[in-house]
């Protein structure tokens, strides 16, 4: 799967100072969702469905 040209979002809860800190970020590919850690995005990216996404969303805290 090619994730070079599609387009990347950094999630708003990722902390720290940018180049330091902790920072994911997402892609809406289709049926599938990519994220993948904005510093170092040469390392891949973990692809799931998105339904496996949503549940992830959907799941609290225990």
């Amino acid at each position: 799967m090619d994730l070079i040209n599609v387009p990347w979002r950094k999630s708003t809860y990722s902390g720290g100072d940018g180049a330091n800190g902790d920072c994911v970020e997402v892609a809406f590919i289709g049926p599938a969702v990519a994220v993948r850690d904005s510093k170092s995005p040469e390392a891949g990216a973990l692809v799931v469905s998105a339904a496996a996404w949503r549940a992830f969303l959907r799941r609290e805290d225990s």
